[in-house]
């Protein structure tokens, strides 16, 4: 006599389970549309805003071939490649902040704070002193020294198999500090190299124009391909080794392959623009803030926010000391060391 299986009876919890998911995802989904919205609104005020003033009809009118004269046809041109550049970079930063937080489990995880843009400021100022090289945009040369501060930071983070947030963080302050001081002797002994380094370093898309957009918008592209491919791989890693390895994830592959894109676009953007700080340490826990940790959610809002946060510098900058402009890492510090005195004290707070 063969035994029939009688269905399971479907639990009132489960519709009401479906049906929270959904409202979540829908509230996700238009927060995110939201967001590319508002980034749109401030690219055109990004054209718009200046030391000249210039209505956005009139950048509308520029932007599609219809100026009403050829001085603010000029005007809108010239802004439209730092614009880009701050779109890239910010995205590039955010994302690379979240990733590196992703993959290190430490939530103080940043390009600047783990000597990412200390070391790509070393190789910088080298290139220059020693073989006359241009730094802006010249990703070649900002990327050995990248990828030299993440080797030494996660060694020495990871020194005999224990690591931990604290560790990691000291651990970029000492390489910081290292390559700080050889940047700075160099940059002394070297009046010329100092003289060209010093417009690199301050941290801004001002004065960059689109070879330098073009020479560092590749590295970028491949640098968030990468680190958006691991949306999954995050997830699971976020559980913990056992349960990623459980799961499938290859903790060993994922670090790996996030080490390889996030070094490739904090390098990028230091080599575009100089080192901009905070930005992916801010972004990634506003956004956690706003929508929780799931990264399928947390790095395409970062791809908007990263944005978002740097035109808004860049434009606050251009107004507050007009008719000078204060630098975009300058707005970012700003902005990023209160989230960092948070984060410290929610840290604080669990050990």
């Amino acid at each position: 006599m063969t035994a029939v299986s009688t269905p399971r009876a479907k639990a009132p919890h489960d519709d009401v389970s479906v049906a929270v998911r959904r409202r979540r995802a829908w509230a996700r989904s238009a927060g995110l549309v939201t967001a590319v919205v508002v980034l749109g609104l401030l690219v055109l005020v990004s054209l718009s805003v200046g030391s000249k003033e210039i209505p956005l009809g009139d950048v509308w009118a520029a932007l599609f071939g219809n100026p009403p004269d050829d001085y603010t046809a000029t005007v809108v041109e010239s802004r439209i490649p730092r614009t880009l550049l701050a779109v890239v970079v910010g995205a590039a930063l955010a994302v690379a902040g979240a990733v590196m937080q992703g993959i290190t489990r430490n939530p103080l995880g940043d390009p600047g704070l783990l000597g990412v843009n200390s070391g790509a400021a070393a190789t910088v100022v080298t290139s220059i002193a020693f073989f006359g090289v241009s730094a802006a945009g010249n990703v070649w040369v900002a990327l050995p020294g990248a990828v030299a501060a993440v080797v030494i930071v996660y060694a020495i983070g990871h020194g005999r198999g224990h690591g931990s947030p604290a560790r990691l963080v000291l651990a970029g302050a000492v390489v910081t500090a290292v390559f700080s001081a050889y940047v700075q002797a160099i940059s002394l002994s070297f009046p010329d190299a100092f003289a060209a380094y010093r417009f690199w370093v301050i941290g801004s898309v001002a004065g960059r124009g689109f070879d330098t957009f073009w020479s560092i918008l590749p590295f970028i592209v491949v640098g968030l391909v990468l680190c958006l491919s691991l949306v999954g791989r995050l997830n699971a890693l976020a559980l913990g080794e056992d349960s990623a390895v459980a799961l499938g994830a290859r903790p060993g592959v994922t670090r790996l392959v996030g080490g390889a894109g996030t070094t490739l676009l904090a390098a990028a953007s230091t080599a575009g623009v100089g080192p901009i700080g905070f930005v992916g340490l801010a972004v990634p826990h506003i956004v956690r803030a706003l929508i929780g940790g799931d990264h399928r959610w947390l790095l395409p809002f970062c791809v908007v926010l990263g944005p978002t946060l740097v035109l808004t510098a860049d434009v606050v900058g251009r107004v507050i000391a007009r008719p000078d402009e204060l630098m975009v890492g300058v707005i970012t510090a700003f902005i990023g060391a209160p989230v960092l005195f948070v984060v410290v004290r929610r840290l604080g707070a669990r050990a």
